[in-house]
Parts: C-alpha cells; sequence; structure tokens
C-alpha cells in the first residue's frame, strides 16, 4: 500500500515571520519606516489568518495573506537596509546601534529567503502536500538524487523539503554566498540567491567597516 504524507507543518514558517517582525521591532527606529512596532503587527495581521486559512483548507486564501505577509517582510527588510547604508556616512547613529541593526538585517534577510524560497520551489507548500513525493523544483536537494530503493533503506521515502531545508539553504546563501550541497536549476532561484547574497555582504562589509573604525 503507498504511503501516505502528512501536510508539512506551516508553524516553522509562522514561527519565522514572527521573528522578523520582532527583529524590526528591536531595531532603532531610525532605521525602520515609521514605528518599529509596525512591521510586527502587519506581518501578525498576515501570517496568523494564513495558518488559520491552512488549517480550514482554504488554500487560494492561505496563499493570498502568506504572500502579503512575505511582502511586508521583504519592503521592511529593503527600507531597513537602505535607510542604514544612507545614514552610515553621515555618523547619525552610535556603533553600537550600528552593529545590532546590521546583525540584525542579517539574520533577518536569512529568515525572508527562507520563507521565499520554501513558499516558491515546487509551486509553494500547499502544492508539495498533494504530492506523494518531491520530484521537480527549483532546488535540487541531495534526497532527489537518490535512487528509490536507498530512499527507502534510509528512511528518507516518500520525502518532501520542509521549512528547515529552504533555512538551511538560506543560510548558506548568507554565510558562504552558495548553495553548497543543494544545486540551483531556475533562473528565478538564480536570482533571488544573488539579490539574498548581496544583501548579506552589504550587511557584513557594514558590519567589518563599523569594526574597523571602532579599533
Amino acid at each position: 500500500m503507498e504511503n501516505k504524507i502528512s501536510r508539512e507543518p506551516r508553524w516553522p514558517a509562522l514561527a519565522a515571520g514572527l521573528a522578523i517582525g520582532v527583529l524590526f521591532y528591536l531595531m532603532p527606529e531610525a532605521l525602520t519606516v515609521g514605528p518599529r512596532w509596525l512591521p510586527l503587527v502587519l506581518i501578525a495581521a498576515m501570517l496568523i489568518p494564513a495558518k488559520l486559512f491552512h488549517h480550514t483548507g482554504r488554500v487560494q486564501l492561505n496563499d493570498v495573506f502568506a504572500y502579503a505577509g512575505l511582502g511586508v517582510t521583504t519592503l521592511a527588510l529593503i527600507s531597513s537596509l537602505t535607510l542604514l547604508i544612507l545614514r552610515l556616512p553621515k555618523h547619525l547613529d552610535p556603533p553600537g546601534e550600528l552593529l545590532k541593526a546590521a546583525a540584525a538585517l542579517w539574520v533577518s534577510n536569512v529568515l525572508v529567503f527562507a520563507s521565499w524560497y520554501w513558499r516558491l520551489d515546487g509551486g509553494g507548500p500547499n502544492a508539495r502536500d498533494r504530492r506523494h513525493s518531491h520530484q521537480a523544483g527549483a532546488f535540487l536537494f541531495p534526497q532527489m538524487t537518490l535512487s528509490e530503493e536507498l530512499r527507502v533503506t534510509l528512511g528518507q521515502h516518500p520525502w518532501n523539503p520542509g521549512f528547515i531545508d529552504y533555512l538551511f539553504l538560506a543560510f548558506n546563501t548568507s554565510t558562504a554566498f552558495s548553495p553548497t550541497d543543494v544545486p540551483v536549476l531556475t533562473r528565478w532561484a538564480k536570482v533571488m540567491m544573488m539579490i539574498q547574497a548581496s544583501i548579506s555582504l552589504a550587511a557584513i562589509a557594514l558590519l567589518a567597516a563599523r569594526a574597523v573604525n571602532i579599533l
């Protein structure tokens, strides 16, 4: 009898989105557009209903609110990074605040792009839930290259990527500036990974520059 796959849990993506909101709440207000609490409130207002719609099986509404939440997190990330870069030459912020802001942006960058990869790859989690096993997508995970017999032996059959797989991919992209063990197959994914690596490099460069100035 064919194995059944339970629906992929959505709480990791929800936790990541709320964590992004908390990181922006902890940033200096001068480096956020509007009050610091606004991103957290908007993210919660989008992602919590998305989780509820998924629980009730309303897939289209789940997608709408989930993409809206991702849009909010992405805009918050880009706007704060822009403000940080513009304010840095003017020495408007204390070194400690700049270091804290750059670190928060680096972590947010990892979480934002992990969420995008998770939401877009293979049609998204709702589409992946309907498949017996993940065999095609924007990324070639190592499990996808194994034979069915070997996956069964390793306890990896059936297999679908979860949020942690995309989080690992995004973390590697922000640290090693490459996908390491996961080849990228589609152009949209390559473009997104270039953007993520560029944001990460900018945040790390700001950290390094400020550290040198402090020394």
